[in-house]
């Protein structure tokens, strides 16, 4: 006891409470509400990546009943269903309730002292705290709104008062039995006429109290009248209390109300060259069920061609996917050009002043924006690319350029998948002196794949990688599919014992 009031004196943050941790639950903030005649306390979220003076938005989610426990919680819930990549970068309101009946319920009830101000906070909420939030922090304009129990009411009552105030809605066990159904009538008379404008949603609810709740009534409502620009999800949980469904109901929420976001998109391989009388694959690693395809070059649609975890294809032909999320500004495309060049013939055999064991490498020291012309600058280092090369022990680890060069023996004949991954702009990748990989800095540092067809005998290898971020990924360059496990999916290291080094 007499260690924690110690901590508790000399950490003020600490000793008032939970309530004034900015870095756990925001940044404290405020303005006076002419509409609510009243100074209103909420805080503020920022992404963790946000760098201030950067020109990104973000979406905004306004959580009602901004208690420390919401806010904590939600916060956490909300960072980890980004973490894994089901959502983007947000921020987070957090509204603090100094009288809930006042700010929440639409009605007047005897039996609820001062209930009956939503419509007073609404306008707060439309009139005066969103342009403030849209105005002082990194906003983009697309608004989500949290609620639970009597919030969760308001925000069905918000559904149907300010349809296009938010872009998704998210009510959490919801109190709809207030005053005899008074938002589930409102709902019954007015959603089909509502302009929703590619609106989501959530709905969470207990199975033992569904009836008493008046959720299975606002199911009804919503089979029968919501519109098609409303897209709306109910998800009915067992075993769960009243206070605890807020958990998995935001979880779940927050992946509906984005459902088919992905941060990065891809398809192996990305793009290449290939025969005109030989198919090929494409391979995708992730969930498909909102990817749709295109081979003729135009834009898929939801009528397009669903993509499946393998597709086979014949070029050359450009190939297009798209994924087409609840939230159309984050449908994501990524295409592939697939040629028929032709590739030229590879050597018989190794040239007698050659040897298997690894590539050449050079190094060099230097700060470039762009690919530096080496015929003008001495390597600080060489060596051959063996069983004891590692990137790593190289003597900088930024601010150099390094080259890979040599000959690769190919043993099979057919498609070979090469994939360079953490590259920067000005890596590139060549085969016989054909570039089939540059990376152009525009998005495209995750790394890259190309499809080749190789006959047998030995071909010119090189890689060009410019290192030059603080923070950036070192090269990966020896994962490589060959013809023979190609289905599997599985990449394996470059064999050394393929790779030739000039003596």
């Amino acid at each position: 006891m007499l260690f924690i009031t110690i901590v508790s004196l000399n950490d003020p943050a600490k000793a008032q409470g939970t309530d004034v941790n900015i870095r756990e639950y925001g940044l404290p903030d405020s303005l006076h509400s002419s509409i609510l005649d009243q100074e209103r306390q909420f805080k503020v979220i920022l992404p963790p990546g946000y760098k201030p003076g950067s020109a990104e938005k973000y979406d905004v989610m306004y959580v009602l009943d901004g208690s420390d426990w919401n806010t904590g919680t939600i916060a956490q819930i909300q960072h980890f269903v980004e973490d894994q990549g089901f959502m983007p970068p947000t921020i987070i309101v957090s509204i603090i309730e100094p009288d809930r009946n006042a700010d929440l319920a639409p009605t007047h009830l005897d039996t609820w002292k001062n209930s009956g101000g939503a419509d007073k906070f609404l306008g707060f909420l439309k009139n005066e705290l969103i342009p403030y939030i849209n105005k002082q922090y990194p906003s983009n304009g697309d608004n989500t709104l949290w609620g639970h129990s009597l919030s969760g009411m308001f925000v069905l009552y918000a559904l149907v008062t300010e349809p296009t105030l938010f872009k998704s809605f998210i009510a959490i066990d919801p109190s709809a039995w207030w005053d005899n159904n008074y938002v589930l009538k409102m709902a019954a008379a007015k959603l089909s006429t509502l302009p929703f404008q590619n609106t989501t949603l959530f709905i969470a609810g207990r199975e033992t109290t569904l009836s008493s709740m008046k959720i299975d009534t606002l199911e009804t409502i919503l089979k029968n009248n919501a519109p098609a620009s409303l897209k709306w999800k109910l998800d009915v949980y067992s075993g769960e209390t009243h206070g605890s469904v807020k958990f998995k109901g935001t979880y779940d929420g927050l992946k509906f109300l984005y459902d088919g976001y992905i941060k990065i998109m891809y398809f192996d391989p990305m793009h290449g060259i290939v025969l005109k009388d030989k198919p090929f694959k494409l391979f995708y690693h992730e969930d498909t069920a909102h990817l749709h395809y295109t081979i003729d070059g135009s834009v898929p649609t939801i009528n397009s061609a669903k993509v499946q975890a393998e597709i086979t294809v014949n070029g050359p032909v450009k190939v297009t996917y798209k994924a087409l999320t609840n939230r159309s500004k984050y449908n994501r495309t990524a295409t592939g050009l697939f040629t028929d060049e032709v590739m030229p013939k590879p050597l018989p055999i190794a040239p007698k002043n050659w040897q298997s064991g690894g590539f050449n490498y050079a190094y060099y020291e230097g700060t470039w924006d762009k690919w530096p012309d080496l015929t003008k600058l001495k390597s600080t280092k060489t060596g051959i690319t063996d069983n004891d090369f590692d990137i790593d022990k190289l003597p900088r680890k930024n601010h150099y350029a390094l080259v890979i060069d040599g000959l690769l023996e190919s043993r099979e004949v057919g498609y070979y998948i090469f994939t360079l991954g953490s590259g920067e702009k000005g890596t590139k990748l060549y085969i016989d002196n054909k570039l089939v990989i540059a990376f152009t800095g525009d998005g495209d540092d995750f790394g890259q794949t190309c499809i080749v067809p190789l006959s047998k005998g030995f071909y010119p290898f090189r890689i060009e990688y410019l290192h030059q971020k603080e923070d950036g990924n070192n090269l990966d360059w020896q994962q490589i599919l060959t013809p023979s496990i190609m289905e599997s999916q599985n990449t394996i290291l470059i064999p050394v014992n393929l790779e030739y080094n000039k003596k």
